[in-house]
C-alpha cells in the first residue's frame, strides 16, 4: 500500500514553488526559477523518504513555460546535475512519481490549434519524469476531455489523437473519470480500447455516476484489468467532498474514519492512493499512521509536535486531552489522536485569549534574544489583534534564529 500527495507541502520550509510572469520570462530569470523549484522539489522528496511516503505528484508549474516556446531553453542541460540528483534519491527510496497536466490540456478538443498544445504539453511533462530516469510506472494522468455535442465522436477524436503521440508518452499516459463529463464505465470503455490504464476517483465516480451499477470496489476492481505488470500497481484517486462547497470541491484535511471505512472496503489492500485534499502531505502522514503495519506511540508523538501550537491556540481542552491520550506509551490511539486534531482545527472560532496565549509561548523562543525593534513588531501586532501577522512575524523570527522547532511546527502554516 502507497498513500501519496499531490505538487505542494506544507509545513516544510523551502519547498515553495515560484513562477514567473511571461513579461520577465528572460532566460536568465526561467533558469533561476527552475533551479528554485528543483531545490523545492529536492527537500519535498526528502520530507517524503523521511515520512515513508512512497507516491507522490509533481507539479507542472516545476519548469516555467516548460511547453511554451516563451521557455526555449534547454532547461534538461542546464539543469542536469540537479535532476540526477533527484533521480537518485527518487529511485533509491522506491518511491513513484506522477504527473497530472492542467484542465487546458485537451487532446480530443475539435480545435486543432488546442490539440498541437495538449501534444506538446504532454511531451513537456513526458521529458521532465523522463529527466528524472523514471520508467514508465510512473504515469502522466489526463481528463479524457470536453463532450463537444457528441461524446461518441469526442472519444474516437481522443483516440485518433491518441495515436498522434510518441511512443514514450503513449507508454507513460492513463485516463481518469470526471465529474461532468464521462463516468468511469466510459473511461474504461476508452482505456480498453487504447490498452492504457484507467484511473478511478472516488468523488468524481459519487457525483457522475454511470448507467451500470455497480459498488466502487466492483468498479475498483474492473479498473484493475487495464493495469499491466509494466505499469506498475493501480492507481486511484481519494477525496472527500467539502460539504460547505459546490460539488467536486475537496475538503480541507481527509476525515481519518471516512478514509478507513473507504479503505478497509478496497479489493487490493496494496493499492496506491493518491489524495487530492488541501492539507496535502498532512493528511497523507495520517492515513499512513493510521494503517502502519508495526505501529508505534513514537509516531504520534512526533506528530503532536508539529501540531500541539496550532491545536493549542484553537482549543486548549483539546490541547490537554492529546497530551493525556499520549501517555500511555504502550498504546497507539490512532483514531482518537487525529479525531481530536480534526475536531480542533474545523474550528473557525478566533478566541483572542488563546491566541495570545499561544503567542506567548511561541514568543518565548527568541524574547531573549530578539532585537528591540523585533520586539516592539511583536507588541504592536499583539496589540493590533491580528493573528496572520503575528504567524509572519513569528516565521520570520524562528527563520532568522534558525529554530528548527518552530519551523517545523503547523502553528506557522496552518
Amino acid at each position: 500500500m502507497s498513500i501519496g500527495y499531490a505538487c505542494l507541502n506544507i509545513g516544510t520550509p523551502g519547498t515553495n514553488q515560484r513562477s514567473v510572469t511571461m513579461k520577465f520570462a528572460t532566460p536568465e530569470k526561467l533558469t533561476e526559477v527552475t533551479a528554485h523549484n528543483l531545490a523545492a522539489l529536492d527537500r519535498m522528496i526528502d520530507y517524503n523518504i523521511e515520512n515513508n511516503i512512497k507516491l507522490f505528484r509533481i507539479s507542472s508549474d516545476l519548469i516555467p513555460f516548460g511547453s511554451s516556446p516563451v521557455n526555449s531553453l534547454d532547461w534538461r542541460s542546464i539543469h542536469a546535475h540537479e535532476f540526477s540528483q533527484l533521480a537518485t534519491k527518487i529511485k533509491a527510496s522506491g518511491m513513484r512519481i506522477s504527473m497530472h497536466p492542467g484542465q487546458y490540456t485537451v487532446l480530443n478538443s475539435p480545435s486543432e490549434d488546442v490539440v498541437e498544445r495538449a501534444i506538446e504539453d504532454l511531451i513537456y511533462h513526458d521529458k521532465v519524469l523522463t529527466a528524472l530516469e523514471a520508467d514508465r510506472t510512473n504515469k502522466i494522468i489526463l481528463h479524457v476531455g470536453g463532450v463537444y455535442g457528441d461524446k461518441e465522436v469526442a472519444m474516437a477524436r481522443f483516440a485518433h489523437n491518441f495515436e498522434r503521440l510518441p511512443q514514450s508518452v503513449k507508454n507513460r499516459l492513463i485516463i481518469e473519470n470526471d465529474e461532468r463529463s464521462y463516468t468511469i464505465e466510459e473511461v474504461l470503455t476508452l482505456a480498453h480500447k487504447l490498452r492504457i490504464p484507467a484511473v478511478f476517483d472516488n468523488l468524481h465516480h459519487a457525483i457522475n455516476l454511470p448507467k451500470t451499477t455497480k459498488t466502487e470496489a466492483e468498479w475498483i476492481s474492473e479498473v484493475a484489468k487495464t493495469w499491466l505488470p509494466e505499469d506498475g500497481k493501480q492507481k486511484i484517486h481519494y477525496s472527500q467532498q467539502d460539504p460547505t462547497k459546490q460539488p467536486g470541491a475537496h475538503t480541507q484535511t481527509i476525515k481519518l474514519e471516512t478514509f478507513l471505512a473507504f479503505f478497509h472496503q478496497l479489493p487490493d489492500p496494496t493499492i496506491s492512493i493518491m489524495l487530492e485534499v488541501k492539507d496535502k502531505n498532512l493528511s497523507a502522514v495520517k492515513c499512513i499512521n493510521a494503517l502502519r503495519d508495526e505501529p508505534h506511540i513514537k509516531h504520534l508523538e512526533k506528530e503532536w509536535g508539529k501540531y500541539k501550537y496550532a491545536i493549542l491556540e484553537k482549543s486548549p481542552a483539546i490541547y490537554q486531552e492529546i497530551r493525556t491520550l499520549l501517555k500511555d506509551k504502550s498504546g497507539y490511539p490512532v483514531r482518537e489522536f487525529y479525531y481530536l486534531i480534526e475536531t480542533a482545527l474545523a474550528d473557525t472560532t478566533l478566541n483572542p485569549g488563546y491566541i495570545t496565549n499561544t503567542t506567548a509561548h511561541v514568543w518565548g523562543y527568541f524574547k531573549e534574544q530578539a532585537m528591540p525593534a523585533e520586539r516592539r513588531q511583536y507588541e504592536r501586532n499583539l496589540a493590533k489583534d491580528s493573528p496572520a501577522a503575528l504567524k509572519r512575524h513569528l516565521l520570520k523570527l524562528a527563520t532568522k534564529y534558525k529554530v528548527d522547532y518552530l519551523l517545523q511546527s503547523l502553528y506557522l502554516y496552518l
